[in-house]
């Protein structure tokens, strides 16, 4: 049966391509080029869409495939080191937007988990959905304490089609990186890889809710943003139950206006917010897109966000923290030998690269753009650039930056949207820079020392009695040294060696002795006191054949 729905889903993927005229991608491959002259036979042409450009069709193409890969298409589309820029435009305007399924159908499924009524689980619940995605839906509750909350379900059968997606994407990952041009720079199975695991993440519901406890304890006293409560009593790894929020869609600008909001100040909001997460707490939001942001205009000059939306998310390790916060702050300063020599040492492009050409490959994009006020100036736009120059480089994909890319993006379009001349150079190299203090200044030294002290501490505590228990062991002469076959072997060898050596030092020395015995005795020595002389003196010196001094 699986197989069944693989051959069909298969079919239905391969005649949306033909629809929308995508063939054309496949037989433009390199090794099809005897074989063009089919584009000419092909019977299907008079039935295909070719008005659009190739990158609005392949839009077209993934949302007629459906949620998965629309959610595909969203992920490709900060993947600006892998598409041209027309195809990362165009894919960047898909939108996650499916019917809902019955409400009854989700009292159904939602009685099943919790193998008991509705109304004994909860006071309150609504069948009309507030809001549907391609993986879950959302409807409003009221717990018999009186707490209104809102109920996260995952779809039906949501799991048996992405398993499906999944297996036909890995197919088509391994033929492109068999048959395309540039495959092991496209990295095709790696990029399906990062979405199986982001999309699996997303199924499972409690981990989302464990991401939403994460943010609300770092978040917990900031007045910058508030993340809703989990009621982990219902929740469940198909179901999430959290603390309803009232607020402003953070694209509703008119409303915000309305209620007075001070957009500015809104907007620098959010860049502070994405770099508190990142460098400070290292735990970040990766998926801040306008559906999953409002706003508490209850004191107007002082904003607050208020997040949704949990089910992606990420950390970055040490070394990339320090390298990409040295990366901002050397573009802000001009530095493009410090950006191109990051890049090296850090391994996003390969160990050989020229840092002097890539150093002026970096100056040529940045310069014309940096020309401009800064306030007009879009990050999002100089790193789309900036890949573009390292992809003639060979920079490697980096799985890790990829999410925080995308929220970087989300962050920027957020701010110029809500208030046009947001200036994110300002707003974030203060806080980079203190940053980078914190890091590498006293205060920061004296935070790594305390850290690793203190998870030596047990281990240093634990020294004296182990050396007691070595020592009590030997004298009772339980220790043993275990030793391999070739280890004995090779011990053996080196014994051997070391008492031929001994023998031939003993014997010089012995001839050596012997012969100044004999000058002793005679003033006028013969050839043959000489002759031992000299074999003593050279069995003495002679190298042979020593064992290893390690």
């Amino acid at each position: 049966m699986n197989y069944l729905r693989q051959i069909l889903r298969f079919t239905t993927i391969n005649w949306t391509l033909l629809h929308y005229g995508l063939d054309d991608l496949i037989l433009g491959a390199p090794w099809l080029r005897p074989f063009r002259f089919l584009r000419y036979l092909r019977p299907w042409v008079v039935l295909q869409v070719r008005s659009d450009p190739t990158p609005v069709r392949v839009r077209k193409a993934l949302e007629s495939l459906g949620p998965i890969f629309v959610k595909f298409g969203q992920m490709l589309s900060t993947r600006a080191d892998l598409l041209p820029p027309a195809y990362a435009a165009e894919l960047a305007k898909l939108q996650d937007q499916v019917p809902p399924f019955d409400g009854k159908l989700a009292r159904r499924m939602l009685e099943e988990i919790y193998d008991q009524s509705l109304e004994t689980a909860f006071a309150e619940f609504d069948e009309t959905p507030l809001a549907a995605a391609s993986i879950a839906q959302v409807h409003a509750a009221r717990l018999h304490d009186g707490r209104e909350v809102v109920i996260k379900v995952l779809r039906p059968g949501i799991r048996r089609v992405i398993e499906t997606d999944l297996s036909l994407m890995y197919l088509f990952a391994g033929l492109a990186e068999r048959y395309l041009p540039d495959a092991r720079l496209l990295h095709a199975r790696e990029v399906i890889g990062e979405y199986d695991k982001s999309i699996h993440d997303e199924l499972d519901l409690v981990k989302e809710g464990a991401n939403a406890a994460q943010l609300r304890r770092d978040f917990e006293d900031s007045p910058l943003l508030y993340i809703p409560e989990i009621d982990w009593d219902h929740t469940r790894r198909g179901v999430l139950v959290l603390e309803r929020i009232h607020g402003i869609p953070i694209d509703d600008i008119d409303a915000l206006r309305a209620a007075g909001v001070n957009l500015q100040r809104l907007a620098e909001y959010g860049v502070e917010i994405f770099f508190t997460q990142v460098f400070r707490y290292n735990f970040f939001h990766a998926d801040m897109h306008p559906g999953n942001l409002f706003v508490d205009a209850t004191d107007p000059e002082f904003p607050v966000y208020l997040a949704v939306d949990f089910g992606i998310c990420s950390t970055l390790n040490p070394e990339d923290q320090r390298y990409l916060a040295e990366n901002f702050l050397a573009f802000f300063n001009r530095d493009y030998d410090k950006v191109a020599r990051l890049h090296v040492e850090s391994g996003w492009v390969p160990k050989d690269t020229p840092i002097n050409e890539f150093s002026a490959g970096v100056r040529s994009v940045c310069e014309p753009i940096f020309n401009r006020p800064l306030k007009k100036i879009s990050f999002a736009q100089l790193l789309l650039s900036l890949f573009q120059v390292a992809r003639r480089f060979n920079m490697e994909i980096q799985p890790q930056l990829t999410l925080l890319q995308k929220t970087l993006l989300h962050i920027e379009g957020l701010g110029r949207m809500v208030y046009p001349d947001l200036d994110l150079w300002h707003t974030a190299k203060p806080y980079l820079e203190e940053w980078m203090r914190e890091r590498s200044g006293p205060r920061g030294t004296w935070r790594a020392l305390r850290r690793d002290l203190s998870e030596l501490g047990p281990m240093l505590a634990q020294g004296p009695r182990l050396g007691f228990n070595v020592l009590q062991r030997a004298l009772a002469g339980e220790l043993e040294v275990r030793l391999d076959d070739k280890s004995r072997a090779e011990l053996r060898r080196e014994f051997a060696l070391e008492r031929r050596s001994h023998r031939r030092e003993l014997a010089g020395a012995a001839l050596l002795v012997s012969a100044a015995l004999l000058l002793g005795l005679d003033w006028h020595p013969t050839w043959a006191t000489w002759v031992i002389a000299a074999a003593g003196l050279l069995l003495l010196i002679w190298p042979g054949t020593r064992p290893r001094r390690d």
